[in-house]
């Protein structure tokens, strides 16, 4: 007897198999198997079958469904793998003959340990076999599909890429052509199968066809998410125009060497680090850049200030809310005025460390050792987390200017270096609509306009919320507007994501932003946004969280800081909905005791 939960959820017995029919007990199986040999909460169990707004005897109703279970499991002669109810819950057991994750997983972790890439690919390949259609495709459950499957379609993709580079490693482009072209045409949004998917066209010979891949997956970055292709793509496009010798497979990608997912956040390094990427890099344009006109004029005002003072800009605000995207936007506004370039410098890696000052430093300086004596160059300091981060690099050159984004206010750098300084709130009302219109098109939005301005009362007015649902709408040119509205309104943290790109999401962006802070900070702030109502003041963080005042004003002030309230002293603080909603969910699971931060 064995489960197969990577696909339509099944139990196989010998030759045959059951697909099980979308039901409650179904949903239970599933979110058990998910969690196999530990306990799983009756609180998240009932979250999985029946959402946020649980009906009364939903308790009662899943003991029922694990009695409904166990018949079932009876019925197809299963018992080896019960279902036992533990304290706080019940637990399911299974090893990687019964389940088929627990199979992959193990794979994958087998296939690091193998010395050679025949070997290991041949692991891997077996790991990939295993897969077997959408994931849960049977199984009806809005929370399990909002945060465990793009989980699990991550390990699957992590897994893939990691048998395309075994394959472009070993010579068989061929064979790679086969998985990357529908690999690259279900995740259109996955730049590393794009890149492999050109690399092993130029490598067989199609130079042409490589090259108008390119073009394809750069339209596409452009047109759905108003970003450019990656520093890597730029530079495998630059070859191949030049007609360039790639080299070993081995050696032009030691990053899909680097590691590859064990299924529970490891990564283990194998025959060379990752290298790091682009920390400068040219400014790129923004893709349909709409509203700020205001805070935009002010900032080019002092931009193009008269004389030849080093300017300093700091943007600052909370996660999404369009910070990097102003000061693109603003670079271009003025590159006339810096002959010497525009620089995007990237104070945090891909993985969410921040850069070294030192090496930030030395790579600026780099890139600026051609500068002509008198002419001025632009920094864009993106994403600094603190202002020590910044410091080595402030001013850029004689008479350069920087723009620095932060989600934080970094008032220690403008007390020792002086600057101007901005906090990016929400859009406005017409600036939500004047976005709308810009990315689906003025007919389109003008033929349900009280619509569109619902649409973007659900989003918050919240910048990354809004692109978000603009890309959907815009791959569903049908759906009217009145219809997203109440699809969104139903769940907004899992509709507010693009399957395809989950970077591009939300949940897991503010969940990024809470991964920077101290636990302890976390822990505030999700007992503060869950708990107290829209506005409140200091008092009531007092009360909540339980701290003197000296101590709950120290925190308050901190989260604030980090653009996770909104305002403060002397007037009330505030969460926006979209975080508040983001800490209900995550409260349950993450609450703890708050110690002095």
């Amino acid at each position: 007897m064995r489960f197969q939960l990577l696909g339509p959820l099944s139990i196989t017995d010998g030759p045959d198999t059951v697909v099980l029919q979308p039901s409650k007990p179904t949903i239970l199986l599933a979110s058990l198997l998910l969690h196999a040999n530990t306990v799983v909460s009756a609180d998240y169990l009932q979250r999985t079958m029946w959402g946020e707004e649980q009906p009364a005897t939903s308790r009662a109703a899943l003991q029922t469904c694990v009695l409904r279970l166990r018949r079932l499991f009876t019925k197809h002669g299963v018992t080896e793998t019960p279902i036992e109810a533990v304290p706080g819950g019940y637990r399911i057991t299974a090893g990687p003959r019964h389940l088929d994750l627990i199979g992959f997983r193990e794979e994958v972790r087998r296939a690091a340990d193998v010395a050679d890439p025949e070997s290991e690919l041949h692991v891997l390949k077996g790991a990939l076999s295993l897969w077997e259609g959408s994931v849960l495709a049977n199984v009806r459950s809005d929370v399990l599909h909002r945060d465990e499957v793009p989980r699990l379609v991550e390990e699957r993709l992590r897994t893939l890429e990691r048998a395309c580079d075994l394959k472009l490693l070993l010579g068989r482009c061929g064979e790679a052509l086969v998985e990357l072209w529908s690999a690259s045409r279900a995740h259109p949004g996955h730049e590393r199968f794009r890149e492999q998917l050109i690399e092993a066209l130029y490598r067989t010979g199609r130079q042409t066809e490589a090259l108008a891949e390119y073009r394809m997956v750069k339209e596409y970055l452009h047109d759905e998410l108003g970003v450019d292709p990656s520093p890597a793509l730029r530079r495998l496009e630059l070859a191949i125009l030049r007609g360039e010798d790639l080299g070993p497979a081995d050696d032009r990608h030691p990053a899909g060497a680097a590691y590859i997912s064990a299924g529970h956040g490891e990564r283990r390094h194998t025959t060379a680090p990752a290298p790091p990427s682009a920390v400068v890099e040219p400014v790129a344009a923004v893709h349909s850049f709409t509203g700020r006109a205001a805070e935009t004029t002010a900032l080019l005002e002092r931009l193009t200030a008269p004389g030849h003072e080093p300017v300093t800009l700091l943007v600052s605000g909370a996660p999404g809310i369009g910070k990097t995207a102003l000061a693109r936007h603003l670079a271009h506004q003025v590159k006339d005025s810096f002959p010497a370039g525009l620089f995007m410098v990237r104070m945090v890696a891909p993985d969410g460390t921040p850069r070294s000052p030192d090496d930030a430093a030395a790579e600026v300086a780099a890139a600026l050792r051609d500068q002509v004596r008198g002419e001025r160059a632009l920094l864009v300091l993106d994403d600094v987390i603190d202002a020590d981060q910044v410091r080595p690099l402030l001013p850029a050159g004689a008479d350069g200017a920087v723009i620095v984004t932060s989600r934080r206010g970094l008032a220690g750098l403008v007390a020792t270096h002086g600057g101007w300084v901005l906090r990016l709130g929400t859009f406005t009302e017409e600036e939500s609509y004047a976005l709308l219109v810009a990315v689906l098109g003025a007919e389109r939005v003008e033929a349900e306009p009280e619509e569109a301005r619902r649409l973007a009362e659900a989003c918050g007015h919240h910048p990354l919320a809004l692109r978000i649902m603009s890309a959907r709408l815009l791959t569903r040119p049908a759906l009217r507007l009145a219809d997203s509205v109440s699809w969104l309104a139903e769940d907004p943290l899992a509709r507010l994501s693009l399957a395809d790109s989950p970077e591009l999401s939300v949940h897991r962006v503010l969940g990024g932003a809470l991964d920077r802070l101290d636990p302890r900070l976390v822990e505030a702030f999700l007992k503060v946004a869950a708990q107290i109502p829209d506005h409140f003041t200091a008092e009531d963080g007092v009360r909540v969280l339980g701290m003197s005042p000296v101590e709950a004003d120290d925190v308050l002030d901190r989260l604030a800081d980090a653009g996770l309230l909104e305002e403060g002293p002397p007037g009330p603080y505030r969460v926006h909905e979209l975080l508040r909603v983001y800490a209900r969910r995550t409260a349950p699971f993450r609450s703890r005791p708050i110690q002095k931060v």
